[in-house]
């Protein structure tokens, strides 16, 4: 990759760096019995959580109104917020990956959609805070991605242009906000994906299965 000097490496965080599926969808089964609802299959919610809890619950809960699934999604977001790292954990080969990027010089972050009030207990309580250059959430900026302006949000808390940057996510709104910055971009097929989801699709710089293969990519890129 001819130009580019990899300083920094992004990652989104619900299905790209943290699993936070097993929380989310505990919240969410909670809600239901509580509204007096069917439990959901984890399978049907699970490619909901990239677009947030509300998708979720109007995945889980078609039929119930907007002022219903109002109430069901105030309910749900105090739970995950009594219950925000439960079972939550990173992705296998990742508390590895971050300690060799560190190795390596570079710094990382994290640009999510999330909201401030569920992100920075998460990243507390996962002990990434103190390690992290940079930590964006849905509502750090006025605007969320696709934008590009939580992208540049980021490359300014971690002092880095966004050229020498390269973004990690596992939905389309993420490969078009990197993309949107001029940054490196890659797809994390692991993540939470749907099943019409086609990443290879999204024009991202590469697609990512695991943690070795961002590791190697990385490795790669230092090099050239």
């Amino acid at each position: 990759m001819p130009g580019f000097d990899l300083q920094c490496v992004l990652f989104d965080l619900d299905g790209t760096l943290v699993d936070t599926a097993p929380d989310l969808i505990a919240c969410l089964q909670r809600t239901l019995l509580q509204f007096g609802l069917p439990g959901v299959d984890s399978a049907t919610v699970k490619p909901q959580i990239s677009s947030g809890a509300l998708a979720m619950i109007r995945q889980a809960a078609p039929a119930a109104d907007d002022d219903a699934q109002q109430e069901m999604l105030a309910f749900m977001l105090t739970c995950y917020q009594d219950n925000i790292a439960t079972h939550s954990r990173l992705f296998p080969g990742f508390y590895e990956a971050l300690s060799a990027i560190e190795a390596w010089g570079l710094k990382w972050g994290v640009v999510t959609n999330k909201r401030q009030r569920f992100t920075l207990p998460l990243m507390e309580a996962l002990g990434l805070t103190p390690r992290a250059a940079c930590i964006v959430s849905g509502d750090s900026t006025g605007h969320s991605k696709p934008h590009p302006a939580p992208m540049f949000a980021a490359c300014a808390s971690a002092g880095v242009g966004p050229k020498n940057c390269v973004y990690i996510g596992d939905a389309l709104h993420d490969i078009t906000a990197g993309k949107s910055a001029n940054m490196k971009t890659l797809a994390a097929t692991y993540g939470y994906l749907r099943l019409n989801d086609e990443p290879r699709l999204w024009g991202a710089d590469g697609l990512i299965e695991n943690a070795e293969q961002l590791t190697g990519w990385i490795k790669d890129s230092l090099c050239r």
